[in-house]
Formats: C-alpha cells, structure tokens, sequence
C-alpha cells in the first residue's frame, strides 16, 4: 500500500477502528497492569468497551465532519470509568481539531495531538504524572518538534516518544514502581498511534503479549450471555505425564474451554462445566488435585448483563408518579441495595459497581426517566463519579452529582434528602450527611499485589477504605475485624454492614459478635445488600 501524506475522513475512521481491534487484541494485558488487586472495571476494558461505542457512531459516517461527530459523540456517551472518561477527552480533541479539514497532514495532526493532551489534563481535577496524560503529552511535544517533517515521520517520533513516556511512569508514580509495571491507560494510548502508522504506512499494530479476553468483555462484544455452561473449574494437578491424555478425554466429557497445561509432573488445569465434582473426580483418577478454585460464570457476568440491558429502574413507593422539585439517580447492583436505596427516595436505579461501570449514556438514560427538572447523581464509586459529571451538559434538567464512593455513603446522603426542596438545598444536606460517614469494604484480592509494604497475594483477603487498603488477611472475618477497628472509634455511634452474595452466614455470625463484644457503645445495623464480589459493605457514622 502507497504511503499516506493526508488522512482523509475514511482513513481517520478506519485508524480508529483499528485502535479499536487493537484495545479489543490487548485489553487483558492492560488489566493485567493494574496495580490494585480488587476486581474492578480494568482499564484495559473500560477503553475497549468506549471505544465499541465509538465504533457503533461510525458506521454511517462518511465526510470528515461526520466521523469526528461521531467519535466526539460515540467517546462521550460510551466512556466508562476513569481511564476510558480520559480517552475520551483525547479522542475529542482529535476530533475538534479535525472536524472542519478536509484532510489532515502532519500539522493538524501535530495541533490534534496538543489538543488531545490540553483535554486529557482538563479532564482530571488533580492530574498525576505517571499516568496515560504523560504519555499523551510527550507524544504532542515530539509531534510539534517534527510537524515539518511529514506524515510518517511526525508519526514515528510521537510513537516512540509516547512508548519512551510509558517505560518512564514507574519513575515518576511510586506505586507503579512498587508494583513492577508500567501505566496501563499509557500504554493503551500508545495502540492509537500504532493505528494511525498501519493506516498511514502499512506497519503492523504490535501483537499483545497476552491474548485471553476477559470472560465479561467477551460477552459484551459478543453481545450474548455466557452459554450453557456454567462453572468455571481450575486446578493445580499432580500427576504423572502419561495420566494426561485420559484426564483430558475424560474432561472433555464433562465440559469445554479445556486447558490443561505444565508438565513434569505438574499441571494447570481450566475448564467450564457444569458437573463440578465429575471435573474434580477426574482429577483425582489422574493424580492429586490442588488449590481448587470454582467460580459460577452466570453469577459473574449477571451484574454486566443487566447494564447492558439498560440496567435502569425502582422508583420508590414515595416518588413514583409524582412530579419532584428534585430527584436522585443512584448507581448499585444488589437486590437488596437496590431496595434499601429505593425505599429511601431513589427514583432510578442505574446497574453498576465494582466489576463494570455504566457509560455515560445510561446513567443520562436515567436521568431523562425522572420526574423532575432537577436530578442528582450517586455514582456510589470513585470510577463512575468522572462519568456521572459529564451527564448535565447533555441535557436540559440541572443535574448536580453528590460524589459518593460507596453504597455506603449514599445511604447516609439520602438521610438528608427531601424531594420536595430544591436541588441546591438538597445536595447541601446530602453533602453534609455523606461527609459523616467512613466506609469501607471486604473483598479477595484478585491478583498479587503490595500495599504499604507488605506482601498481598491472590485470595488473601483484603480490607480497604477511602484511604486505599487497610490490611490483608487469611479470612473474611479477620479482613473485616482490621477495617472496623480502623474506622470506628469512641465518638462512633452507627455501624451498617451490608452483606454480599458470598457472605457465608458463620462469618456473618462471627462478625456480629465482634461488634457487640468490642464496640457495646455503638449501634449496629446489618442490611441483606446481595451485592455480588464485595461480601461486606462498612459504613460508620
């Protein structure tokens, strides 16, 4: 193919459908940087699943106007957590600087590249370095030292400057450093300018060094639920090698999505099936089976599958089919919390959490639901609360977000909720109320990890709080004794507890005779949260 001088508008759209292959092609390497060990939204899926919104807007574009609406418009309605709000402040500026060109050339890609980084930092209230803007920025600065030089070699030197920034940003962010991995949103923006080389000189998009897509994502894609199968087996085994063959043929009896990998004796084992023990029994015909670990899939992809679906609904008894001065959007997954938050006002309820956060467009899906001129928003996450913010200027009612980073805090917020008073004064008392509370949660951590010094490894459980994670330990109940003896303290007078899904009820039980032993001064409630992942929800007052 003949190398590129200009981009015009069906080159642009195909440059941004190849990124989109490419975040698709690395996303669980980008998770796979991620420094925290709690199973959230990835970074590496929150800019796969915006830029799938993206995609969607393009497919009757054709002018060079057309295309940069749609990515203005496709980025802003489908960003989803912190990493994918950034790209889509990035892609915006792309589009803004391009939208009136016929084509572009190495100066307006130059001046594209600036206004990306110049929107990617107003993006962020307190930008940090270390992190995807660095990465943008030493892309433009390098792209306006070589506008002169033409299409490709503006490209080279703004790819190599950006992959240089992504190697640098664990010497500028310790926590990256401590962890032993490079920025994951860095080195996603990193796929755009591998995008814009193949379209404009025929090279190829870097092969990711992991390949395995996320289960959640796979379905979303794919726009379907997980199928038939319903368990997720994984297991060390200790078998001999020439066991190996049975042992495969047997499992493929029960069950698919096979890999039994190792040898020398030992082997890693992953299947999906819904015959649980005949999975293990084979194991145990082979060898000796170890470290068994069993995940349901459909209860696993239940929370993303709803907000696909739209995910939106439960005005209370108190609010439906009244017209409100002003009303509250809250974002939850959990029968339960959807309840709790309901019976104390919420007029809509948007599904999201921990394990996939709402776009843009369903929580302004909501918002448009209400019956009021006025709406404020509980993200009830520190991810979703940059999401949440970009909802007002998309619509005529005055939309006022109240930064709840758990269920927890909106709980306490909706104290001081009238529906009846106006939205300022409501977000005052909703404000106050919310600032009177501590929370924290209880969760397993997901990969290995290190926090203030200390080890953490995959399944030790972890208690974490607004200040980040408080400790770990082997168990549930000893994960949550630390959290409660880190937040509760003698001015204390109200515990809540909500209970997640996996909650065993001998945890539960143990924990309620912590609080009354070691905290007789407070008052405790325990709520039936059913939040999935997060078995305990702490809020202290």
């Amino acid at each position: 193919m003949p190398t590129l001088s200009r981009l015009a508008a069906p080159d642009l759209r195909r440059a941004v459908l190849r990124f989109r292959d490419a975040l698709r092609a690395h996303q669980e390497e980008l998770n796979r940087l991620n420094v925290y060990p709690v199973p959230d939204g990835d970074t590496g899926t929150n800019m796969a699943l915006t830029l799938e919104s993206v995609s969607a807007e393009l497919d009757t574009a054709e002018s060079m106007e057309e295309v940069c609406h749609a990515i203005s418009r496709g980025s802003l309605m489908g960003a989803r957590g912190n990493s994918g709000v950034i790209l889509s402040q990035i892609l915006r500026g792309f589009a803004d600087e391009f939208s009136p060109l016929e084509a572009i050339d190495a100066a307006a890609l130059a001046s594209g590249l600036r206004r990306a980084s110049d929107a990617a930092y107003q993006a962020v209230m307190r930008p940090v370095e270390g992190t995807i803007l660095t990465v943008v920025r030493a892309a433009a600065e390098a792209s306006e030292r070589h506008e002169g030089d033409g299409l490709v070699t503006l490209l080279e030197h703004a790819s190599n400057a950006a992959c240089d920034a992504v190697e640098r940003t664990p010497d500028l962010l310790p926590v990256l450093k401590d962890a032993g991995v490079v920025d994951a949103g860095g080195k996603g923006f990193t796929l755009l300018l591998d995008a814009l080389l193949e379209i404009v000189d025929g090279r190829p998009i870097p092969e990711p060094e992991v390949v395995t897509t996320p289960r959640i994502v796979e379905a979303h894609l794919r726009g379907d639920d997980v199928a038939g199968l319903r368990y997720e087996v994984m297991y060390l085994l200790e078998a001999e090698d020439d066991t190996i063959p049975a042992f495969k043929q047997a499992w493929d009896a029960v069950g698919d999505s096979i890999v039994v990998v190792g040898g020398e004796g030992l082997w890693n084992c992953h299947i999906h099936t819904n015959d649980i023990g005949a999975s293990v029994e084979a194991g145990i015909e082979a060898g000796r089976p170890r470290s068994v670990r069993v995940t349901d899939l459909f209860e696993q992809v239940e929370e993303e599958q709803w907000v696909r679906d739209g995910g939106v609904g439960g005005a209370s008894a108190a609010t439906a089919g009244r017209t409100l001065e002003s009303a509250v959007v809250a974002v939850a997954v959990g029968d339960g919390v959807r309840r709790l938050l309901t019976s104390l006002g919420v007029q809509q309820v948007v599904a999201g959490g921990q394990s996939m956060n709402p776009s843009t467009a369903q929580i302004l899906e909501a918002v448009e639901a209400c019956t009021s001129e006025a709406v404020i928003v509980l993200p009830n996450n520190k991810n979703i609360v940059p999401v949440a913010r970009q909802v007002d200027s998309l619509t005529d009612r005055k939309v006022v977000v109240v930064p709840t980073t758990s269920v927890t805090e909106a709980l306490a917020a909706l104290v001081g909720y009238d529906p009846d008073a106006d939205i300022d004064r409501n977000v005052e008392a909703m404000t106050e109320s919310m600032s009177r509370v501590r929370s924290g949660e209880v969760t397993q951590a997901v990969r290995d990890s290190a926090a203030d010094g200390s080890r953490i490894t995959e399944g030790d459980w972890i208690a974490l709080s607004r200040d980040g994670i408080r400790a770990s330990a082997s168990s549930a109940v000893d994960a949550m004794k630390a959290l409660l003896s880190d937040l509760v303290d003698d001015d204390s007078e109200i515990v809540t507890v909500l209970i997640g899904q996996d909650a065993k009820a001998n945890d539960t039980a143990r924990i309620k005779e912590h609080l009354e032993f070691a905290y007789p001064h407070v008052e405790v409630e325990f709520h039936d949260g059913g939040q999935p992942l997060y078995p305990y929800l702490l809020g202290v007052e």
